[in-house]
């Protein structure tokens, strides 16, 4: 996924765009600025969306298992991340190792409307969830 930055998203009052009842610096903001770790597999996907939304690339790449970890990311300024469906998950709980997140995301690229689909695979490494491919 690419994203534009979005510098609203940061402000203290804005939704998280994960789409949680909270705001973006209560909800995801915490995991981005390294205040907390994903609990579960979908809180890091929920977070990893909402990194792609706010243009946050650095903790795209800290969250990435480092098997399959790009040597850098440049997210599409065209493209805005505007809402996140979590369809189904598998394991990833708290006492998890691996575990699965269907989602879709969707997003406007140059003024149109689309979304995708994915199913992600999450594992732990060294102690902490992180995004191991897709499906």
């Amino acid at each position: 996924m690419r994203g534009v930055p979005r510098r609203d998203s940061k402000s203290a009052s804005a939704p998280c765009p994960c789409g949680l009842p909270a705001t973006y610096r209560e909800c995801c903001g915490r995991l981005h600025r390294g205040l907390a770790a994903a609990p579960t597999a979908e809180a890091l996907m929920r977070s990893r969306f909402s990194a792609f939304s706010v243009g946050d690339a650095g903790y795209l790449l800290r969250t990435w298992h480092p098997a399959a970890r790009p040597a850098r990311l440049d997210l599409d300024r065209g493209t805005r991340w505007t809402r996140l469906e979590i369809l189904e998950t598998t394991g990833g709980s708290v006492v998890s190792t691996e575990g699965t997140v269907r989602f879709r995301a969707h997003y406007t690229d140059n003024g149109e409307a689309g979304s995708m689909e994915e199913h992600s695979r999450f594992v732990r490494h060294e102690g902490a969830w992180t995004y191991a491919g897709a499906d």
